[in-house]
């Protein structure tokens, strides 16, 4: 499903409006959707709601009308003098019948719901004065809210928290996400997220092209490889992860298994030869090949049937590991590089990005979490208050031509050409050690099959998500390859695939 920023959002409203659509008939279904959803959080008792002075506010009126003439309680509390609106806010403010309170928190009062359509998605200024009172008081109000778009406060592009912000307990939006309805910090605030269908034509999105999508099986639906029934494993691509030393196994073993259990035909752990017996004792399915330096991994690598690499878990941080991942490019393998094999690059972050333009740069994904990602990029600041984790990592996907996943609870997914993909399904409990090595071994399993190393990034990360709810709290990362099949039949039953 497409997510559009608050500029691509205006634009599909101006689309809209100019192909026949009044700007009024949109307002009045987006408030009677607020209507609707206000009606199914709350069965009875009294509603105020916070208008402010612009659409927002509008949608607010509308839905204080709706819910008026439906039999409701209501109260609306507005921002600033009832003539003074403007437009379709306006129109839709004459449509209350009733009186208006002023904008002061004891206004308020204990409500059975408080609607917020203070502000809209578009707020890109702090929240100061009174308006920063009142989001206060209805956050310490204890009743539940709805909010129309966004929270108020939170800035609908960037998910940054404008000073302070209300704490939602259900988000209406229309048409579409936002990307504060998927990354953090906005998401936090915004509750259950329902999308209403205002009368905005799909097609309007043939003229915007969005770039950003939420990580969601329809968005990599016909990249999603199904095996032949007339394949076999050597049509499915062979996988090869470097393993560390004799003390650090354990995260390579994680993500061979978890390469072949995401669909690759073969994997072989590429280990060194004082490791061998540990890694061979440990591995059934999964093969052990002595490796112990760049010239012996680059002659494994003359087959050419052996065609996405994994890189980093437990491979230290070292020159080694540096000649490795420049093996595997110049010998232009799908390559997953991670942990150790970011960190081995922090002082020349520029050699890397190079040695990927001259390869194959969509064949490269590169697995960052937040402690990782300023080794590689230190001016994208992690920090900027104007600048979203979404921008950081078109940022830096542009700038070292691999794919680039930002790991977190709001994982980014992106491409060099622009696209992006914005994963909310991660459960908290995924954060726990290893849990990214398996992630890498996932990612490399769909490489292997042949699907693109941005759609493959996005179907692993939804996979990893899927994975960690399914197998609940107290999940461990080996839990994780083990319930892989059960998210597989989900997910082949949401496609109507037979198996």
């Amino acid at each position: 499903m497409d997510v559009l920023t608050t500029t691509e959002m205006e634009r599909a409203d101006r689309l809209t409006i100019a192909a026949g659509t009044p700007g009024f008939a949109l307002m009045m279904s987006a408030g009677q959707a607020v209507a609707e959803a206000a009606m199914d959080l709350v069965e009875e008792g009294p509603i105020v709601v916070v208008a402010g002075r612009g659409n927002n506010g509008g949608d607010g009126f509308v839905a204080a009308a709706e819910l008026a003439a439906r039999g409701r309680e209501v109260s609306v509390i507005l921002l600033c003098e009832r003539d003074s609106l403007q437009g379709d806010a306006a129109l839709a403010a004459k449509g209350w019948k009733y009186p208006v309170l002023p904008f002061n928190p004891q206004a308020l009062g204990k409500p059975a719901l408080i609607i917020d359509a203070l502000f809209g998605a578009g707020l890109n200024r702090p929240v100061k004065g009174d308006p920063l009172d009142m989001i206060a008081a209805v956050n310490a109000n204890g009743t539940p809210v709805l909010a129309v778009d966004l929270p108020s406060g939170i800035n609908g592009t960037t998910s940054a928290v404008m000073g302070a912000a209300v704490q939602a307990t259900e988000t209406v939006t229309f048409f579409r996400k936002k990307p504060a309805h998927l990354l953090l910090p906005g998401r936090m605030y915004c509750g259950r997220v329902r999308v209403a269908d205002i009368g905005i034509d799909a097609q309007v999105l043939d003229e915007i092209k969005p770039l950003t999508a939420e990580n969601v099986p329809q968005a990599w639906r016909w990249s999603f490889p199904v095996p032949r029934i007339d394949g076999h494993k050597y049509a499915r691509g062979h996988a090869v992860v470097v393993s560390g030393d004799l003390a650090s196994t354990g995260a390579a073993r994680l993500a061979a298994r978890a390469a072949l259990r995401a669909g690759a035909g073969l994997v072989t752990l590429a280990s060194p030869r004082d490791a061998l017996a540990v890694n061979a004792a440990a591995l059934t399915a999964v093969m052990v090949h002595a490796v112990d330096n760049p010239i012996q991994f680059a002659e494994l690598l003359d087959d050419k049937r052996l065609n996405a690499c994994v890189i980093g878990p437990g491979a230290g941080v070292s020159a080694r590991t540096r000649d490795f991942v420049h093996t595997a490019l110049t010998a232009q393998r799908h390559l997953v590089l991670d942990a150790d094999a970011l960190t081995s690059f922090a002082g020349t972050p520029d050699r890397l990005f190079e040695a990927i333009k001259a390869s194959d740069g969509l064949g490269v994904v590169l697995t960052p979490h937040e402690g990782e990602f300023p080794r590689l990029f230190s001016d994208i600041s992690n920090k900027h208050p104007g600048r979203s984790k979404l921008e950081r990592v078109r940022a830096a996907a542009e700038r070292s031509g691999a794919v680039v996943l930002l790991k977190g609870a709001d994982t980014v997914i992106a491409s060099p050409d622009g696209r992006a993909t914005v994963a909310a399904n991660a459960p908290p409990w995924l954060a726990t050690a290893g849990a990214g090595d398996v992630l890498s071994g996932i990612i490399a399993g769909f490489l292997a099959q042949g699907v693109a190393a941005f759609e493959a990034a996005s179907i692993g990360v939804w996979l990893h998500g899927e994975g960690a709810s399914e197998a609940g709290p107290g999940l461990i990362a080996e839990d994780l390859t083990e319930v892989l099949p059960a998210v597989f039949r989900r997910l082949y039953d949401e496609f109507g695939i037979e198996y």
